[in-house]
Formats: C-alpha cells, sequence, structure tokens
C-alpha cells in the first residue's frame, strides 16, 4: 500500500498535539463542573478558563454557549431565536435545513447570496433570523461581499431589525484571518457557529457564540440556561488548547495552494468557479465521474470526498452544487479536495500529478 495522503480536512482535521496532551490532562479531572464540592468547583474553574481561553483566541466580547458541536448550535440559534421568520441561504450545511425546514430560501447569484430577493424578503415583515454561513464546506465558496467596504447585505439586515447568524464551521484555515487573529465570517454577526474539529481540536464540541444572550429562549439547565446537559470539560479544555495553538500557514504553503486553483483550471474545471477560500476545492474532471475519481485516488493513497461529509453518501446531486447553478452533468464529475494543518507542499504536488495523470487517462479513453 502506499503511504496515504490525507485530503479531506472539510470533513474533519487530525487533533493538533497541544489539543490533545489538553484532552489527556482533562480528563483525570473527572467531577462534574455543576457538583457543588471542592472537585466539581475545580472541574468548573476549569470549564469556565477553556471558555474565556477561546473567547480571547477569537476576540469576542459576547457569550459562548458550549455544544457538542456545529449541529447543535445551528439548531440552538435557528430554534430559539426570538424572531418570527428564519432565512437561509439555498447553500447552507444540511444542518440548517434540519434544523429549521420552514426556511425561507435565499438563492444564490454569482457565487453570492442574491440581495435582491435577500430585500424583497425583509420588506415582508416579521423579524426574521438571517443564515448565511462564511464559507461553504463543498466549494470553499465565500458566501458574502468579498470586495471590502460595508457589506449590503448585513446593511438590509440591520435596516429590517433582524439577527444574522453565520455558521463559521469551515473557517479556521482560511490563511488571511489566521494572520491578523481577526475573527472570521461576519463581525457583525449576532450569532457565530464553530466546531472543534474543523480546527485540530476534540471531536464531540463546538460552540454557539452569542452577542446578546436575550436574544435566545432559554431552557434552564447547563450553559446558562441555554443548553441542557452534563458539559464535556476534555472537548472544551482541548477546543482552547486547539486555537491556541493554531499557527499561520508559510508563505510556501499559500502559495502552492494559490498554484493549485491554476492547475485546476488547465487539467479540469474549479466549480463553481470564483469567490473560494484556498483550502477548500471543489474541481470537475472531463470524462470520469465522481466515483470513479474517488476509488482510484484511494487505491493511489489520497482520502479525498465527493462532497461535504453529511451528504456525500447520498446518491443525489449536490444541493449545494445545484444552488450555485452546477448542472447535474458536472456535478456528477466533481469531488472536493480540502488541505489542513498536516497537508505539506509536497503533497499538494503528488496529488496534483496523479489527477492529471487519471484526467490524461479519462481522456484518451474518450477519444
Amino acid at each position: 500500500m502506499p503511504e496515504r495522503i490525507y485530503l479531506d480536512h472539510a470533513a474533519t482535521t487530525p487533533i493538533l498535539p497541544a489539543a490533545k496532551a489538553a484532552v489527556a490532562e482533562a480528563l483525570e479531572r473527572w467531577a462534574n463542573p455543576s457538583s457543588p464540592h471542592a472537585e466539581g468547583r475545580a472541574a468548573r474553574a476549569a470549564l469556565e478558563d477553556a471558555r474565556e481561553r477561546i473567547k480571547a483566541a477569537l476576540r469576542w466580547d459576547g457569550a459562548l454557549i458550549f455544544t457538542s458541536g456545529a449541529s447543535e448550535a445551528l439548531a440552538i440559534a435557528l430554534g430559539r431565536a426570538k424572531v418570527e421568520r428564519r432565512l437561509v441561504s439555498a447553500a447552507e450545511h444540511d444542518a440548517v435545513f434540519r434544523a429549521a425546514p420552514d426556511a425561507e430560501i435565499l438563492p444564490i447569484k454569482h457565487a453570492v447570496v442574491d440581495q435582491d430577493v435577500l430585500a424583497d424578503k425583509l420588506r415582508a415583515g416579521g423579524k426574521a433570523i438571517v443564515a448565511i454561513q462564511h464559507i461553504n464546506p463543498e466549494t470553499g465558496t465565500i458566501l458574502r461581499d468579498r470586495y471590502g467596504g460595508p457589506d449590503p447585505m448585513v446593511t438590509q439586515i440591520r435596516d429590517h431589525g433582524g439577527l444574522i447568524l453565520c455558521d463559521c464551521a469551515q473557517s479556521g484555515d482560511w490563511a488571511p484571518h489566521l494572520r491578523t487573529g481577526v475573527f472570521p465570517g461576519f463581525p457583525e454577526a449576532d450569532l457565530l457557529v464553530l466546531s472543534a474539529h474543523k480546527l485540530g481540536g476534540p471531536p464531540g464540541i463546538g460552540a454557539l457564540l452569542v452577542r446578546d444572550l436575550g436574544i435566545l429562549e432559554a431552557i434552564g439547565g447547563q450553559e446558562q440556561g441555554y443548553r441542557g446537559g452534563t458539559e464535556n470539560l476534555p472537548g472544551a479544555v482541548g477546543f482552547a488548547a486547539a486555537l491556541e495553538a493554531r499557527q499561520a500557514p508559510s508563505q510556501e504553503f499559500v502559495d502552492a495552494t494559490f498554484a493549485f486553483r491554476n492547475f485546476i483550471w488547465e487539467v479540469g474545471e474549479l466549480v463553481p468557479g470564483e469567490g473560494g477560500q484556498g483550502t477548500i476545492f471543489a474541481m470537475a474532471m472531463p470524462n470520469l465521474s465522481a466515483a470513479a475519481q474517488l476509488i482510484r485516488l484511494d487505491q493511489a493513497g489520497f482520502a479525498v470526498s465527493a462532497g461535504s461529509a453529511c451528504s456525500s453518501g447520498s446518491l443525489k446531486p449536490s444541493r449545494v452544487l445545484k444552488a450555485f447553478g452546477v448542472s447535474d452533468e458536472v456535478a456528477a464529475r466533481t469531488i472536493r479536495v480540502s488541505f489542513g494543518w498536516t497537508t505539506t507542499v509536497a503533497d499538494i504536488h503528488a496529488f496534483q500529478e496523479a489527477w492529471a495523470s487519471l484526467a490524461g487517462e479519462a481522456k484518451a479513453r474518450a477519444a
């Protein structure tokens, strides 16, 4: 068997050594953070320390509710926001549609939310929460204004008294923000969603960042009354350690990702073709189905996928690619390649060679 190269970081990324060590240490604190005795108080102190460390790493001055992951955070935000209506972009993660099956859909136009439709729906009345993710997990597309200055979507939503929900589960490897330390996504958002295992932290822990807890209905229990259940102390501590241990990618790596984008254009097709963030790529190969590509690449030692891990097992055309206007024929030839903290420049070059070779074989058979 050839040495494996893992290029499916958008599904999950390996846990960072610092996070692994932090989880192991926290597992020695077996007490329940809600218990009143000394052991429980010590566990509570460690949990609150992790909460503050995460907020500091993200430069977030609002509240932070620990959850089991991004899906639960989205369910809390969409299910308990004090609003009358829910508007969500057509390219949101499946977890958004499960949490808000009655949501009104905002179509995508030129790889961003159609602002005319957004304006019309906001004018229809009733306070709304608007869910627009930061980075799409299947294509790497940035679903917001990318050209600087005030974001017109934010202005529209604010003018109509709406709330902004931003799924930032895939934002961790967005190089520009890692270098500056500025939190990614909508800095103006009222609610933001994170998942530790996308950031080099442990699975089973996420966070809902809330600018003002008053916008959510409380249910009692833990997490300041907004999420019941025993707190995951090892997960929270590992989450904090992962954020603190993350480092900006080297310039050589950034240059390699730009070169990789150009390579896709030369050999195949970049899907949907604009607005990418640089570590997640949806790429269509001429003359060969996604299923065939995955089999051949897996045999060659590359771990890639056909889209979001939550929906890639479906035989149906990708809902996300449809939202971006990608035809079923192109979608059927599209795979997702995603880089992370363990990816090297040599890994990128090795994959380029393997994919180009496979594309050459497919072209020769089709001739």
